[in-house]
């Protein structure tokens, strides 16, 4: 059994700690003490980067004191897993009201101007971007969100983006860059500040790092500090994200001859990278994830498996992974209509019960669609006078399903809006409209078994 299938298992038995003793390791089997640092490690890292609960677990390595010569193998082996760390490629997450600056923060972190920034109040970020460049011997993906958190935002025009930032984000992320602007802030700031701390769970705040735009409004010689601790609301959310913050200015602090260091955007970006490098190696190379995280990966997986094996040329993984990603977001869309977007940003960002919804909603549709696909062999007449039909959807009794191929075979079924529409809270929405989901399953199946 593998280190890390030795760590599951103990975690699902609610283990608390667990113990590897170094004391005579390999010599059984005549391995190199190198080697068994370096499985061992490996091993315990693996399980880490793949485990979604946030109860405590402490593994430890038990070295004999008198034992010099291991002690500084285990040293160097954990030297080089954390420099593997701050090297791997990290998906960071930018949120923030529109108009904060984030596109513009976007190209100054990555060197180039590769998202659309727009000076006005109007958004410069109409779709979820992501792109990825070597900065600073570290391979870094941003993905530049619409304003997600704007109270003005319809639900029509949020989802998309939302599952699209689930697809470009899975299997996890490694920080989230919480964009705000130095400036007086009024109400609907704060509005802002309240909705991020709605929808964020403590474990997604701790990858957070509070990030600010628009740094020449300082006072001269003040710090971001300074102004974070005039604002308890702010204070607060700094502090929930461990007290990481920064500010960069987009238009002023582009000058690399200035005396300042501190009002340098180069300076800011380096500062910016040492911190989500010191975030890595803190939480032990771990990014933020989840069973929704962990769902969506595999659902893209299943995708990228297809690709390749219907794929007539041999296509580059990274443009593979990209269609499968844009499939899965697409699917998802009409799949999950009768999910608020709500519980889709709770779930993202680990409001637990949501994330358990959501993805209990993600489970069932992708079961439904391959039982489905065994059964039907030609066109199902589902029950119900159907509102809309169109090329790819077919709207049934208030409930969305995808009609593919020419065999007009099933696909899978969306979750019912009316279920959502009853619901007096989010929470209560979700759980209104997983019940719904697991009823409609069960209807689907059964009217299967009774199809001759």
């Amino acid at each position: 059994m593998g280190i890390d299938s030795i760590l599951t298992t103990c975690d699902s038995r609610g283990f608390g700690s667990v113990v590897f003793p170094v004391l005579g390791a390999g010599l059984m089997l005549s391995f190199p003490i190198a080697v068994v640092a370096k499985v061992l490690l490996e091993g315990i890292y693996t399980f880490q980067q793949q485990r979604t609960s946030s109860r405590p677990l402490t593994v430890r390595i038990v070295i004999h004191p008198d034992d010099h010569v291991s002690s500084e193998i285990f040293k160097s082996a954990q030297e080089e897993i954390h420099r593997n760390q701050v090297q791997e490629s990290k998906r960071i997450v930018m949120l923030g009201k529109t108009g904060s600056g984030k596109s513009s923060l976007a190209n100054i972190i990555l060197g180039e101007d590769l998202f659309t920034a727009n000076h006005s109040s109007v958004s410069g970020t109409a779709t979820c971007q992501a792109e990825t460049r070597d900065v600073s011997d570290r391979k870094i993906t941003l993905v530049d969100t619409p304003g997600l958190f704007d109270t003005e935002r319809s639900e029509e025009d949020l989802k998309p983006e939302i599952l699209k930032c689930i697809t470009e984000c899975a299997p996890g992320i490694h920080a989230f860059l919480i964009v705000l602007k130095v400036e007086t802030f009024s109400e609907q700031e704060q509005e802002v500040i309240s909705r991020i701390c709605e929808y964020f769970s403590a474990d997604a705040l701790k990858y957070g790092v509070v990030v600010f735009t628009f740094g020449d409004q300082l006072n001269e010689g003040m710090k971001i500090e300074e102004f974070i601790s005039e604002n308890p609301k702010l204070s607060d959310l700094v502090s929930s994200c461990g007290g990481r913050c920064h500010v960069f200015d987009n238009k002023y602090w582009n000058d690399n001859t200035l005396q300042n260091d501190y009002r340098s955007n180069r300076f800011q970006r380096e500062e910016l990278l040492k911190t989500i490098d010191k975030l890595t190696v803190k939480r032990n190379g771990k990014c933020y994830t989840n069973d929704l995280l962990q769902g969506v990966e595999r659902e893209i997986q299943r995708e990228e498996d297809q690709i390749k094996q219907s794929s007539p040329e041999n296509l580059p993984p990274e443009e593979i992974r990209n269609q499968a990603r844009r499939q899965v977001a697409n699917r998802f869309l009409i799949e999950l209509a009768g999910v608020a977007t709500g519980a889709l940003l709770g779930a993202l960002f680990g409001i637990e019960a949501l994330v358990r919804v959501v993805t209990m909603a993600v489970t069932q549709i992708s079961q439904t669609k391959y039982q489905v696909m065994k059964r039907v062999k030609g066109s199902i007449v589902c029950k119900g006078s159907a509102g809309a039909v169109s090329a790819t959807a077919v709207v049934v009794g208030g409930q969305a399903a995808l009609a593919v191929g020419a065999a007009g075979g099933l696909v899978g079924g969306a979750i019912g809006h009316e279920a959502a529409q009853e619901a007096e809270t989010v929470l209560d929405a979700v759980i209104k409209v997983g019940t719904a989901l697991t009823e409609q399953r069960r209807n689907l199946i059964q009217s299967l078994e009774d199809t001759p």
